[in-house]
This record gives C-alpha cells, structure tokens and sequence, in this order.
C-alpha cells in the first residue's frame, strides 16, 4: 500500500509516458512490449502510465469521499449520540432511511442528479457514506457517555460544548482511525464503480473503473486490459482492509485486555 500511495502521489515523476497519448497503431500490446511494459490500451495509450495516474485519482477520490463522510456523519453522530433527545430521534431517523436503500444505489441516485464527473462522484459516495458513520460514532458516543471520566467533567462544571469537543472525541480517535481506514477501501471501490457504469470519471482521464469500462469488450482478445486495472482495485480494497484490521487489534483497548 506505501509503494502504491508513493506512486500516486509522484505520478508526474514515475510515469514513462504521457497518460493520454493515443497510438492506435500500437493497440491492445502484450506486457512487455518496447516502450510499453504493461503493454497498451484499446487506443494504444501506456496502461502503465495510465495505472499509476489512474491510482493518483482513484485514491484522491476515496480520501477526499472519506473526509467528507467522516467531518459530517462524526459531527452529527457526536450531537445525536451525546445530547439525545429529540436531535437523535430525528437524525437517526434519516440515518435510517438513507441505509434503507442500497449503497451503490443511493450513489448513483446522487450522482445521476448532479452529473457525471470526478467531482460530483466524490460528493456522492461521500454524501452517501455520512449515514454510516453517524451510526457507528453515535453508538460509541452513547457508551462513552456513560463513563466515569464523563461524569467527573461534568461534574466539575464543564459544559455540553466542552466535554464534546475536549473529553468524548479525544476518547473518539482510536473509532475514527480505524473507521476511516476500513472505510477508505469501500469508497474507492464505490468510485470505481461509478466510473465504470460511465458516471464517474469521463474520458479520457485514467481512473481504473473507467479503464475497466473501457477495455471490457476486450477481454477475450487481450485479457491483460482488464486484468491489470481489476487486480489493481483488488489489491488495494484488500491491502486497506488488512491495514483496517491490524489498526483496529493494534487500538481495541478490549481486545488487548483480552490477550
């Protein structure tokens, strides 16, 4: 994940060739092909130039999906969860209907109302994202709400704003890096999606969905068209979730009571 993170963010400096330059006198190349080492697209543009540009936008999408989901669903599950009431009633009630529909369902609806594009994509895997964070965040909140340290704030005096801000969030970190790792995974996988179903990024940007969407009806006739930015989608969902994972064995304070 590091070597693939470096690579998106040195993309101008990695790749050998221009991203977008057609060739279609070089088309569909095996790997290993002079000039084109994972070979070349349907319009002879460098698949590995357009990988690791593709992997820049890919992941600039699920972080800034993730950041916008994450600043929203903690900010309302923290009020909901700490102040209860008739704030939580409601937000959990629209939380409710926004996990009643489908994720990718609830993203197309979004993003077929705001056009396709790479920006109104990010808003809307990040719009539909919000509800799932609320969830978690407001389940914690109404634990940790409980605790001593909660109880010894509040009865020095302290305010809702400050035992929210400065005693329940701090205690919020080690959720929230673990959510947002796990989650960062789906989204760009979200995106993917968007992209491939021709609502996310347009031609000719590299994406991998919209490589995969491009090259599909090749795949009998050079497989390696679609195996290379489909593997590069899988390797990275995957390679976040195990992070995710580790994160979460490494700050569960339970689980390292437990062992």
């Amino acid at each position: 994940m590091l070597i693939i993170a470096i690579a998106a963010v040195a993309a101008p400096l990695l790749t050998p060739n221009d991203p977008d330059q057609v060739n279609l006198a070089l088309r569909i190349k095996p790997p290993g092909t002079a000039g084109y080492t994972l070979g070349s697209d349907i319009y002879g543009r460098d698949l590995l130039s357009r990988l690791i540009w593709g992997g820049r936008v890919s992941l600039a999408m699920g972080l800034a999906a993730m950041v916008l989901s994450a600043s929203v669903g903690i900010t309302f599950g923290v009020l909901a969860g700490y102040l209860g009431g008739r704030l939580d009633t409601v937000v959990m009630r629209i939380v409710d209907i926004m996990l009643a529909f489908p994720y990718i369902l609830l993203a197309i609806v979004i993003v077929a109302t705001l056009g396709p594009g790479l920006l109104n994509t990010m808003l809307a895997i990040g719009i539909a994202g919000i509800a799932f964070y609320v969830r978690v965040m407001r389940g914690v909140v109404v634990s940790t709400r409980e605790e001593v340290f909660v109880d010894a704030t509040r009865a020095l005096g302290a305010t809702d704003q400050y035992i929210m801000l400065r005693t329940i969030l701090p205690a919020l970190v080690p959720y929230i890096i673990v959510v947002c790792s796990l989650n960062v995974g789906f989204l760009i996988l979200e995106a993917a999606s968007l992209s491939f179903l021709g609502l996310g990024a347009q031609p000719p940007t590299a994406e991998w969905g919209a490589m995969l969407s491009e090259s599909r009806q090749y795949v009998t006739v050079a497989p390696h068209v679609v195996l290379i930015p489909g593997s590069m989608i899988l390797l990275v969902v995957v390679g976040l979730n195990i992070f995710g994972d580790a994160l979460r064995d490494a700050l569960d304070v339970r689980l390292q009571a437990q062992s």
